[in-house]
């Protein structure tokens, strides 16, 4: 018998608007190479910058909250994994998942640490040093609870995953680090890709729906006219699906800071921008936007927030920045000096090869699944706490929904 795999989305994945799309489509992909059956399921409303998800042989399917045709599907698909995009999904369907289809492996993709970006926002909203404390929110523990209720949680991270494990003593048996994965890379990639001397402006990407990706834009902003006092001739470029009107107001011809919406293709952005700027203040996870830069043969100047976990002990294909002063600097710098721009584009080679290249991380990733699949009811046992928390989560979590559902009818 076919395995099947049933993935419950928060949304319908957009690659082109977010890097936690790209990262679903590259989850399908290992699994459609395993010949895995798949149905992606969502509540939510298709976009019109949707994947086709149809068009890669994924049957989809839309869903309703707190309805219990749910528990019909769910039983008629009887899936051999069942993965949860993002904690708030294990929390709606989880105990549906678990009382239905009881021995369906669980899986959880965290996409990043929600209370780790929760507790940084605070800090930076008040301008301070992120402490301790900042990590108990009501989001820690929702997120903490699902991590546990799951058999495995994809952690994009490794500095997440050392949070997690030495921090707060989750055990690594229901964790399992799995960054992004892509094709490699090599010399003769970039061949055909503009030379430093045919490019010219700075860009900046990211979808404005995202509140670290706006708070990047002000801090762009902030630093703009340091930067163009130096370089009066170049312009700040940037990029991002569901541009706000607050967003918008930013826009200004005579600075040269031009906000200028969706990219219909970042590979022809990317290829004519000299320098990619990502002043990005607070976060978690790993920034698909950076990645790509390097992919694309793009340098850029980031923060110790924007690169973390993404280097290694390897060279950063650009700058990392610990200060605005800094990052104007070496903004200044990269755009000026054809030779540190050609080493930082070499990196993002060695970057992509030894941190990111999709072969080093499927064999393991497969194996571990396979491995809870054969082993699945010794690995709850050992997961007691998650038992306990599965247990009286069901109970609470179970009536509250079946309240809500006859209160729909009425």
């Amino acid at each position: 018998m076919q395995n099947h795999l049933v993935i419950i989305g928060t949304v319908w994945p957009e690659p082109t608007s977010t890097a936690a799309g790209t990262r679903m489509l590259q989850i399908i992909e290992v699994f459609q190479k395993e010949k895995y059956t798949i149905t992606f399921l969502s509540s939510a409303s298709k976009g019109e910058n949707s994947f086709d998800l149809e068009s890669i042989s994924v049957h989809t399917k839309a869903i309703q909250l707190n309805d219990s045709s749910f528990d019909v599907l769910i039983s008629e698909l009887n899936p051999t994994i069942v993965l949860f995009d993002r904690f708030m999904m294990e929390e709606q369907y989880g105990w549906r998942v678990a009382e239905n289809c009881p021995n369906a492996l669980r899986m959880l993709d965290t996409e990043d640490l929600h209370f780790l970006r929760k507790a940084r926002e605070v800090a930076f909203k008040q301008d301070r040093d992120l402490v301790f404390e900042d990590y108990i929110s009501d989001v820690f523990k929702r997120e903490m609870a699902s991590i546990y209720r799951c058999d495995l949680s994809l952690i994009i991270s490794e500095f997440e995953m050392q949070l997690l494990t030495e921090t707060f003593k989750v055990d690594h048996s229901i964790l399992h680090y799995l960054p992004f994965m892509v094709e490699a890379l090599n010399e003769k990639t970039f061949e055909n890709v503009s030379k430093f001397e045919e490019r010219k402006h700075f860009v900046s990407i990211g979808n404005f729906l995202h509140e670290p990706n706006w708070q990047t834009v002000l801090q762009l902003k902030k630093h703009w006219k340091s930067i163009k006092k130096v370089l009066p001739e170049a312009e700040m470029h940037i990029y991002g699906a569901y541009v706000s009107e607050k967003a918008k107001q930013l826009h200004n011809d005579k600075e040269g800071f031009l906000i200028k919406g969706r990219a219909n293709s970042v590979e022809k952005v990317f290829s004519k921008a000299r320098v990619l700027l990502a002043p990005i203040p607070y976060g978690a996870g790993l920034k698909g936007k950076l990645l790509e830069s390097m992919q694309l043969g793009l340098p850029n100047v980031t923060t110790i927030v924007g690169a973390e976990a993404m280097h290694g002990n390897l060279d950063w294909n650009g700058c990392i920045t610990h200060s605005d002063e800094e990052f104007i600097e070496k903004a200044i710098e990269l755009y000026q000096n054809e030779e540190l721009w050609n080493s930082a584009q070499k990196n993002g080679i060695e970057l992509v090869n030894q941190r990111f290249e999709k072969s080093l991380f499927e064999t393991d990733f497969i194996t571990k699944i396979n491995e809870l699949i054969s082993n699945l009811n010794s690995h709850r046992n050992q997961n007691f706490f998650g038992q306990i928390l599965q247990h009286q989560t069901l109970q609470s979590t179970k009536f509250m929904s079946r309240w809500i559902e006859l209160k729909n009818r009425k």
